[in-house]
């Protein structure tokens, strides 16, 4: 059994007329994927035409075997008695293949019909990640403490976009997953497709976000070539390719960081360059001050609390000082803090008449006597007011 091609304008001479039947798959459009044709009583007669129209793959299908196969476009004349003609354009080598695989000899006919395959470029299928796809952001370089090198910053981000596909291989197709259903379209195909497309760019995103490609998380849309280059060399679709299908193209809309990442990324720019040395700290920095600023009590006790970090840190974070300055600093301004009075200044009260010692209360503290206050003292010869602390007059120079 096998298919011979028409002439080049039968369709419209005399033999049209010797066709017993004309089996034939309209456009497909962009849902379909396969479609089963066949006539009323389920024998394709001997003579039967068989049109395959552009962008289609037709195989004929004879009580469970496949006998024959074209994804040329053109009209086909079905010959019961002849070999298979293999008229596949691009898939004869596999055709063939597919034929000997599939084939037996002695078989009579029970079912027979044409399985036409959608091998059109699939359009205009969405994808989006459920759950952030983690990896690293090359934008945001930090330094690895232990090794002290370069790392991009660990974050997560949302992606979603539009694929292409095609069926690259219709054997394998209608093997793994249509079988011979009467028409299987996409959305059948579309929740698996979905998970097998999502779980290959999370590792493409991962592969350009390594250490080999360094690319910023926020240019993923514009690495299109890169991410089908990443794609064919690791075989991350090998399960769609298993299934008969190839991705043709991934477009990445604009790719947005998770809600904590882009925290993260906010107190990278804030702290600069300090950051890239002490990015966690600089992190749990940011979030002392923010909470400090919340702090019902006032702000004081949180910068005391930043103060101390300061000082545990080295004074990492430039020009914020540790200790009282810092807090200043934080406050608004620097204030001068007051010059240090001594000992002599501190010292007020009298002389205790009996050791000698500064007394600032009633009693002194170094022998116990007590001390008198009422009034000035005189002098018993001259009378002229003396001192508290004069042990002879000034005027007379009489022993006080």
């Amino acid at each position: 059994m096998g298919l011979i091609k028409a002439a080049v304008g039968a369709v419209g001479s005399t033999l049209h007329d010797q066709w017993k039947e004309a089996i034939r798959c309209e456009d497909l459009g962009n849902n379909i994927l396969m479609k089963k044709v066949t006539t009323p009583n389920g024998v394709i007669s001997n003579g039967s035409t068989i049109i395959v129209g552009p962008g289609q793959c037709a195989i004929i299908y004879d009580n469970g075997r496949i006998v024959d196969a074209s994804a040329e476009e053109g009209i086909f004349t079905f010959d019961s008695s002849s070999t298979p003609s293999l008229f596949a354009g691009d898939f004869g080598g596999m055709f063939k293949e597919m034929w000997q695989r599939f084939t037996y000899n002695g078989a009579s006919a029970k079912q027979q019909a044409v399985f036409f395959f959608n091998i059109k470029e699939i359009l205009d299928n969405k994808f989006g990640t459920n759950t952030p796809i983690m990896c690293k952001d090359w934008g945001h370089p930090m330094l690895n403490a232990r090794t002290k090198k370069e790392m991009g910053m660990s974050v997560g981000i949302r992606a979603h976009g539009t694929y292409t596909f095609k069926i690259c291989d219709p054997f394998a197709f209608m093997q793994e997953i249509a079988g011979t259903a009467d028409e299987y379209t996409k959305d059948k195909l579309e929740s698996q497709m979905h998970s097998e497309i999502i779980s290959a760019i999370a590792s493409v995103v991962n592969g350009l976000c390594g250490d080999e490609y360094k690319v910023e998380v926020l240019e993923l849309q514009n690495k299109t070539n890169d991410i089908k280059k990443i794609m064919a060399e690791n075989k991350f679709d090998e399960n769609i390719r298993n299934r008969g299908i190839q991705l043709v193209s991934i477009n990445f809309e604009p790719v947005s960081l998770d809600d904590e990442s882009a925290e993260k990324v906010k107190n990278y720019e804030i702290g600069g360059d300090q950051y890239q040395q002490q990015g966690v700290l600089t992190g749990a920095y940011a979030n002392a001050v923010e909470s400090a600023g919340k702090n019902s009590n006032g702000a004081a006790n949180g910068f005391m609390g930043i103060g101390m970090m300061n000082m545990a840190s080295g004074n990492a974070f430039g020009g914020i000082a540790s200790g009282d300055r810092g807090l200043n600093y934080m406050q608004g301004g620097e204030q001068q803090s007051e010059p240090q009075k001594t000992n002599s200044e501190t010292k007020t009260g009298v002389t205790c008449p009996n050791c000698g010692a500064n007394v600032t209360g009633k009693f002194c503290g170094e022998c116990g006597t007590k001390i008198e206050t009422q009034g000035p003292k005189h002098c018993t010869n001259c009378g002229a007011e003396l001192g508290a602390n004069d042990k002879f007059c000034g005027e007379c120079g009489t022993k006080a």
